[in-house]
């Protein structure tokens, strides 16, 4: 079931999204050649939680880490820990911050100094998709349109989508109905209403879309070794349009 929001529930909602896009920032301006993927995690966690909130991520369904931090290959849900970051990495971090009983959910890919021309594109051509999805994300469209914008604007481009990980609506759960593909058709799916909260989260790769799940029964690795990269902002649906709800 789709859980609507009232004008007291989004305003709740932006605060938990500008905080959790503010540790982004944070875990964001930490990436750099000789830094930990663990350094990174401990930013965000002190920055959440000594504003009085709570890392969404931490403990949930036993994931140990604050924030997924994904290096190159690694699509999502990567562990934070004792990877050194290198120069010409590129690193997903992926972040959400509890507030009085609302989850605010961001992601983005950093540069770790300079990296290829190839690395710096698919990050572009992600965050720009992501930027196309939203400005379909209206009333009366449909969850549908959102993939298809996704969809058209990478694969126009020689890049893959994630079939198998997708957004998601986002509330007093992290995760609630609908499910948001970044793949999909036109006009099908779920009809966009006022009041609907949902992350919208392209993961794109930079070859082949086909994955693989380490043993460590999180991190989630490209076959083919190939870059992946990684956007996300929770998005409120109202009679105006779209609004970003993970602002800093």
């Amino acid at each position: 079931m789709v859980v609507l929001k009232t004008s007291g529930e989004l305003a709740k909602m932006k605060k938990a999204g500008s905080l959790a896009a503010q540790a982004l920032r944070a875990g964001g301006a930490a990436v750099r050649p000789g830094v930990t993927t663990g350094e990174i995690d401990r930013i965000i966690k002190h920055y959440i939680v000594s504003r009085g909130a709570t890392p969404s991520f931490l403990g949930y369904g036993g994931f140990p880490g604050s924030a997924c931090v994904s290096v190159n290959d690694v699509i999502i849900h990567g562990i934070p820990g004792g990877r050194v970051i290198q120069e010409g990495d590129i690193v997903s971090i992926d972040v959400g911050a509890l507030v009085d009983g609302y989850h605010g959910d961001t992601a983005a890919t950093f540069a770790a100094g300079a990296v290829s021309a190839q690395a710096q594109a698919l990050m572009d051509a992600t965050r720009e998709s992501l930027l196309a999805a939203i400005t379909v994300a209206k009333p009366g469209a449909r969850i549908g349109d959102i993939g298809h914008a996704v969809q058209s604007y990478v694969e126009a481009r020689g890049y893959g989508v994630v079939r198998e990980y997708v957004g998601h609506g986002v509330g007093r759960k992290l995760h609630e109905e609908p499910e948001v593909p970044n793949y999909g058709k036109p006009g099908h799916g779920v009809r966009l209403t006022p009041g609907m909260v949902i992350a919208i989260e392209p993961m794109i790769t930079e070859h082949s879309p086909a994955l693989h799940v380490l043993d460590d029964d999180w991190t989630v690795v490209t076959n083919d070794h190939g870059l992946a990269a990684h956007f996300e902002h929770t998005i409120a649906i109202t009679a105006d349009g779209p609004v970003i709800l993970t602002l800093p």
